[in-house]
């Protein structure tokens, strides 16, 4: 039996008046891998099985947008901004606050010796000097067209 074909297809030549066999890898159920139903590209309405593996998906757009108009600045920095200023504003209230006090507690400290020299000056004159003295009760009244009288 000489054959044209190369030596490792021989093996596989059907003898006279049978069907060539071919060999075939065995395919258990277990060992298929499942299949993804898709539709098909050229019969639109037909869905056409694929093996999971080499199914890929369609790339996903990005979401929609929220084109509304956003803050200068984000809200939690504008919390800590609004309390950073309000603090400021506090203290420098604050400041100005104890400058008025200090200034009431100097005119205060200030005014203390005035009052004492006021007080020794009161003493003085009620308990220190002459008792009793001449009393002169003077009325002068005026009336119409220049009249005018005094007594003493």
């Amino acid at each position: 039996m000489s054959s044209p074909l190369p030596e490792r297809y021989q093996r596989y030549a059907a003898p006279a008046g049978q069907r060539p066999t071919y060999p075939a890898a065995v395919e258990l159920v277990g060992e298929r891998e499942a299949a993804v139903w898709v539709p098909s590209a050229e019969r639109p309405g037909e869905m056409v099985a694929i093996p999971k593996s080499c199914y890929v998906q369609g790339v996903q757009g990005a979401p929609l947008r929220d084109l509304a108009p956003q803050p200068l600045l984000d809200p939690g920095a504008q919390k800590i901004l609004a309390t950073g200023v309000g603090v400021g504003f506090t203290l420098w209230g604050g400041g100005h606050f104890l400058v008025g006090a200090s200034a009431l507690v100097s005119a205060a400290a200030g005014g203390v010796p005035v009052v004492i020299a006021l007080a020794l000056l009161l003493l003085a004159t009620r308990f220190g000097g002459k008792k009793g003295g001449d009393t002169y009760n003077v009325t002068n009244n005026n009336r119409w067209w220049g009249r005018s009288s005094t007594r003493l």
